[in-house]
């Protein structure tokens, strides 16, 4: 699919600004929509909304079709009267520019447990046959999500692979046990997922009134613990305990010399095929419930993925394994019809992959940061030898910043030497024609000038913000995806910028390009 010139802007919803620890889906997000209309810009980007384990990484989550708990607005419950107006005076002194999960998790864990134990000692007679046919539609998912979390909290958090021996191999005995004696919690948990559903429902209607579309974020890959690896072992590579015999990760790269060891378990992609990929149309259509466009990390998994023994440390030691290819999206658009993909093709990029990608005309992406480096591989992504049909990116989730990137902070989370560093900042400036005093303005126009049809800029680089609001650093075991930003950020005059960049290079939604 060739999307149309447009602009967006690449903000995770946790790193919304407010006063409840989290960014959540209330008016804080309604106001950020308004900022993007007003500011001409037609494109909201999203990370993967599920909820996340260990770590905290969107990118790791417990479900792949279950959202955020955490997401859910606490406003809006007050509203809604499922929370009195007391708890505002609970509020603990969370930090405004971070999100403190060891702080936020335990605070909006009891107050959501509040709610449900509210709505069901209360009179909400429409809100609870929304709820009954909230379970009924999403049954397919939710029933073993459920049960998988009340049994998880049980365990005291432990991954599935810890539980008893007739849960893991999911005894249907044991499995009857379980509901029945954790039937109130998995109700809860089933109330959670409705709140969650229906707060993000609201913020998609409001988008597509203010004429916004929602860029979504679906991960090739599952955390081992979660819920769908647990329900369906037999779609991965597991031994007969449950652990993975081999895991994904990607090869020595930018960020790392020994390559990035994910630690998911990967698919049999036979088992797949045979039943017609239903669990991954199932995939698609969730979240196509939720977003208008999708953005497929890790592409080129599809084409060939890199394979590594469960027993090794690093991801060093892989191969290359091939993916189900181009039969995988022939039968997703047959039962799907049109796909509206962003094909997130960095790394090691080979003709098969561009192939598949260019069989279905999704457009991949380039992000600018790369584009000053010494080498062949950086012309790549130089805006002079862009097609039309690509998404460009100042940087994305996992870069740090434009300011960070040029000031050079970013020397001990990445490969480059103190050299190449100062060598990229010269080129940027000579290619940019640019002093580097707004080094941030300058990529942005940059990229909204260039011919891709989609420009997306993360907001920290909209703000202008160093090394601190960097959002991830691969491979850092702590202190991730915890930025937020402060509603006066969005100020007058940074609306007025951008309208103007939008205007100027014509990306208003009304033209497409070949």
């Amino acid at each position: 699919m060739r999307l149309a010139r447009e602009a967006g802007i690449l903000l995770h919803p946790t790193s919304l600004p407010g006063i409840y620890g989290i960014g959540e889906l209330g008016s804080q997000a309604d106001t950020f929509i308004d900022f993007l209309a007003e500011s001409g810009i037609r494109l909201w980007q999203i990370l993967p909304l599920g909820p996340t384990g260990y770590g905290n990484s969107p990118y790791q989550t417990l479900s792949a079709f279950a959202g955020n708990p955490f997401l859910i607005s606490i406003e809006y419950l007050i509203r809604d009267r499922l929370l009195p107006e007391q708890v505002l005076q609970q509020l603990p002194d969370f930090p405004a520019k971070r999100v403190d999960y060891g702080r936020l998790i335990p605070f909006k864990t009891r107050l959501l447990q509040q709610a449900f134990h509210n709505f069901q000692q209360g009179s909400f007679p429409e809100l609870k046959a929304e709820f009954e046919e909230f379970c009924h539609h999403y049954q397919y998912w939710l029933d073993d999500y459920a049960l998988y979390r009340a049994i998880k909290d049980q365990q005291g958090g432990g991954a599935w692979t810890d539980w008893p021996a007739e849960l893991v191999r999911r005894e249907p005995h044991a499995l009857q046990a379980r509901r029945s004696e954790l039937a109130q919690q998995i109700e809860a948990i089933r109330f959670e997922q409705f709140l969650f559903y229906r707060q993000w429902r609201a913020i998609r209607r409001r988008a597509a009134e203010r004429n916004i579309k929602i860029i979504g974020d679906i991960p090739i890959f599952l955390a081992h613990d979660s819920a769908d690896v647990w329900a369906h072992q037999d779609y991965f590579y597991l031994d007969e305990n449950g652990q993975p015999l081999v895991v994904a990760g990607v090869p020595p790269d930018y960020f790392s010399e020994t390559g990035q060891r994910w630690g998911n378990p990967l698919y049999r992609w036979d088992v797949m095929a045979a039943q017609h990929y239903s669990w991954w149309i199932q995939r698609f259509r969730a979240i196509f419930d939720l977003v208008d466009i999708v953005r497929i990390d890790h592409f080129r998994g599809f084409e060939a993925y890199w394979e590594v023994p469960a027993e090794e440390e690093t991801a060093i030691h892989g191969r290359w394994v091939k993916g189900p290819g181009a039969h995988f999206f022939e039968v997703l658009q047959q039962e799907i019809g049109n796909l509206p993909i962003i094909a997130e093709d960095l790394g090691v990029i080979t003709e098969e992959v561009i192939a598949l990608r260019d069989q279905f005309e999704f457009p991949g992406m380039r992000v600018l940061q790369f584009a000053f480096a010494d080498g062949e591989d950086a012309r790549f992504f130089l805006p002079h030898n862009y097609p039309r049909n690509c998404v460009v990116y100042t940087g994305t989730h996992d870069n740090d910043t434009c300011v960070g990137w040029f000031q050079g902070n970013d020397l001990n989370s990445s490969t480059r030497t103190q050299e190449e560093i100062e060598a990229e900042r010269a080129r940027a400036k000579k290619y940019m024609n640019t002093d580097g005093r707004e080094i941030h303005w300058d990529f942005i126009r940059l990229a909204f000038g260039s011919v891709a049809n989609t420009a997306i800029v993360p907001l920290q680089d909209v703000l202008g913000l160093g090394s601190e609001a960097r959002m991830n650093l691969p491979g850092r075991p702590d202190g991730n995806w915890e930025w937020r930003f402060r509603t006066e950020a969005l100020t007058r005059e940074i609306r007025h910028r951008l309208r103007e960049l939008v205007e100027l290079f014509e990306r208003d939604g009304k033209m497409m390009q070949d």
